[in-house]
């Protein structure tokens, strides 16, 4: 069960009412008049199953409700209530699967924004992956893909192209096209600076057999990217955030991102070729498989209002 509080001016109040009390799934409605100071308005709480907010917030957006109040959602710790767990069966699908639009995009689009932090987390990804590529390291490359914050931008351009919003597409790309060359070149830096150091030898690249997946991309390169990127959007749909870290070390955009830097460097042009080959085949599936998820949920979920409406009649 979520609550979802709307605050409206007293002569849209009415139609949200009626709007809500009609909603497969809800449980309860309360109006509260007068009850908004700044602005002015009514204030309406509306308990009901997960799975039939999409539905409600669609209506909701046809009234302009955004735009004269807002709305809001969340999800209470406890509702003990037999009409709430009626509502629950009546409504379509499981609250688990169930997707809300919004939130998905609100959620993607703080995530994809080009901040300092997300910067930051791309270049000490990307300066662990560089180690872990000329010290033969596993383990570094495997912490690198963890630490790699680039799944946060390819989902909110999937979103992006779905729900045809350029604005929050445009910040996605800024924050990838951005963010990989500034990582890129942060390590091909670092990496110029350590030779005549003497950190690793000129021909560290063609001693480690445990990277050269990376600049070897193939078919499975990427199979691995469109399984990931259906992991992915499943895990930020039905917000079960642990699933990601094994998205995070399952593609090999920000190993490849570091491979690409430290070939580049070290004058070996065909490794830094494959490289970004693997980078590009992973940026790309990740973002296709995504977008079949969410065209995917989007059919599914016209769907089941239908089909749950149907149920409710046969058994009336």
């Amino acid at each position: 069960m979520v609550q979802v509080r709307i605050c409206v001016p007293e002569k849209l109040s009415g139609a949200v009412v009626e709007c809500c009390s009609g909603e497969l799934g809800v449980a309860e409605v309360a109006l509260h008049p007068g009850a908004a100071v700044v602005p002015p308005g009514d204030v309406i709480l509306v308990f009901m199953a997960r799975e039939s907010v999409e539905a409600l917030i669609e209506k909701l957006h046809a009234l302009n409700v955004q735009d004269v109040g807002s709305i809001s959602v969340t999800t209470p710790d406890l509702v003990l209530s037999d009409r709430a767990d009626q509502a629950v069966d009546e409504a379509p699908g499981e609250g688990a699967d169930a997707m809300i639009w919004d939130e998905v995009s609100r959620q993607t689009g703080e995530d994809s924004r080009l901040t300092w932090s997300y910067l930051a987390f791309l270049v000490l990804a990307t300066q662990l992956a560089a180690i872990g590529i000329v010290t033969d390291s596993t383990i570094a490359i495997v912490g690198a893909m963890a630490v790699g914050p680039e799944f946060g931008p390819l989902a909110a351009l999937a979103v992006a192209l779905v729900r045809r919003q350029w604005r929050l597409g445009r910040s996605a790309a800024l924050a990838l096209g951005v963010g990989f060359p500034v990582a890129m070149l942060a390590a091909a830096f670092t990496a110029w600076l350590s030779v005549p150091l003497g950190l690793f030898p000129a021909d560290a690249l063609d001693r480690g057999s445990a990277v050269e997946f990376i600049y070897h991309p193939g078919p499975y390169s990427l199979i691995v990217a469109l399984l990931a990127g259906t992991a992915g959007m499943l895990s930020v749909i039905s917000r079960r955030s642990a699933a990601l870290i094994g998205v995070f070390i399952s593609v090999t955009t920000v190993p490849a991102a570091g491979f690409v830097a430290v070939s580049l460097v070290l004058g070996e042009y065909q490794k830094a070729a494959g490289s970004a080959l693997q980078l590009l085949l992973n940026l790309v599936g990740i973002v296709v498989s995504a977008v079949a998820v969410l065209l995917f949920y989007r059919l599914v979920t016209k769907r089941l209002p239908r089909d749950a409406a149907r149920k409710l009649r046969r058994d009336a």
